[in-house]
């Protein structure tokens, strides 16, 4: 996932942008609210999320994120050492989708990023409906929580269910086992690891398409459309 980092603290958006790499993820960093805007053009690169620091040197955080709104749906999360509850309802009220308050748990901010991108499912998954993800014969109603086969009900557990929507959201994308075990199992506990490879397992038993998901070899899971 492509996202877009505005911190004007060269060593936090360095630190943070590490940790965000590690997960999969292909930060560009703003430096102000000016960069950022000029990073959300039409014509620029698409982004999953915003990260959106409040502090900035040009333009306060809150007018960035309006300008942001105005311009594009992407899902905007705002951090800020800002705690009260009249600056997250204000954020909130200027269309960002989350509020993040410094210091923060890394494992936490993760989670929130990959939640709120969840709302945004690529065109080519989404072949019966904003709710529900087709690809080949295998159909994932996402409200009910309902997968079928060849139209044949399959029993899938919570976590498996939660790791097959992860994967179908985005297929054909590689996502590195730190981000599933962090979206899945809500943890970073490296212990999680053979979990996450007995529910893959289970996945390709259950669903009888071994190929489904493919393993990318000392990196995570990708899910491969049937033809």
């Amino acid at each position: 996932m492509r996202l877009l980092l505005v911190e004007d603290d060269n060593h936090v958006a360095a630190a943070l942008s590490a940790v965000l790499k590690r997960h999969g993820f292909d930060v560009t960093h703003a430096r102000s609210g000016e960069e950022a805007l000029q990073a959300l053009v039409p014509e620029g690169p698409g982004f999953g999320v915003v990260l959106l620091d409040l502090g900035l040197p040009d333009q306060d955080g809150y007018e960035v994120c309006g300008k942001i709104r105005k311009r594009t749906a992407t899902p905007v999360i705002m951090v800020t050492a800002r705690a009260d509850v009249r600056s997250r309802i204000h954020g909130l009220n200027l269309g960002a989708d989350d509020y993040v308050v410094k210091p923060y748990d890394t494992g936490e901010l993760l989670a929130r990023i990959h939640a709120v991108s969840r709302r945004t499912v690529p065109e080519d998954a989404a072949g019966a409906g904003e709710n529900e993800l087709l690809l080949g014969p295998v159909h994932i109603e996402l409200p009910t929580r309902r997968v079928t086969v060849d139209g044949t009900v399959v029993q899938l557990t919570r976590k498996e269910f939660d790791l097959l929507a992860l994967l179908a959201q985005r297929p054909g994308v590689v996502f590195r086992r730190e981000q599933i075990i962090s979206e899945v199992w809500r943890t970073s506990w490296e212990g999680t690891g053979r979990t996450l490879e007995v529910h893959v397992a289970s996945l390709r038993a259950k669903l009888r398409m071994p190929a489904l998901i493919e393993t990318v070899r000392g990196v995570g899971y990708r899910l491969v459309v049937p033809a």
